[in-house]
């Protein structure tokens, strides 16, 4: 497999091995000490969503300590524009994003580690999306930015006629969390 590294540090595109023939393809989606020698962490809970229309826009989602989550995200079938925005608040690269076309025939992976938002766009209809995650899903910690807060620039491929969740459409922009010392004190996920 190809590891890629990103403008932000240890956020990752992942190339796998694909063989293919007439009959179509192999790809291992995952081996974990092939993984785990090229520096990511152990998985322990894997999530799949579907999303029907084009223009379903999911996110910008993270969680708090003690079950901030790192994540491997890959696409099934169809397509997204998936984004990580770094938002552990002492880095250097705080409030900047990183983006890539996830897709069923590019074969790719992104690693989002803790301490980074994470949002995707299904830019084809009928997407399937799977990930595996580094801690198990918390509600108490459940957290989320507004996806097209203008403090972050995120350029998203589609604009009009999103299918947006009430969750997503009210989440708080950046600089509403820098303004609020507990939610901004969330944002050392544990470090």
């Amino acid at each position: 497999m190809n590891v890629i590294e990103t403008e932000l540090p240890s956020v990752l595109i992942i190339e796998p091995d694909v063989f293919g023939d007439e009959r179509g393809y192999f790809k291992e989606t995952y081996n974990r000490e092939r993984y785990m020698a090229s520096g990511l962490p152990d998985f322990v809970q894997d999530n799949l969503s579907h999303s029907k229309p084009k223009g379903t826009l999911r996110g910008l989602h993270y969680q708090t300590a003690p079950f901030a989550q790192g994540k491997l995200i890959q696409v099934i079938a169809g397509e997204v524009f998936d984004v990580a925005v770094d938002i552990r608040r002492d880095s250097p690269t705080f409030g900047k994003s990183v983006s890539v076309i996830l897709s069923a025939e590019n074969h790719r992976q992104f690693y989002i580690p803790t301490g980074f938002a994470h949002g995707f766009l299904s830019t084809k209809p009928d997407t399937i999306f799977s990930y595996k995650c580094t801690n198990v899903y918390s509600k108490e910690c459940d957290r989320g930015i507004f996806w097209d807060d203008p403090a972050l620039g995120i350029d998203w491929p589609i604009h009009d006629g999103l299918t947006v969740s009430d969750k997503d459409q009210y989440q708080p922009t950046l600089a509403s969390l820098q303004s609020d010392p507990a939610r901004w004190a969330e944002l050392t996920f544990g470090e």
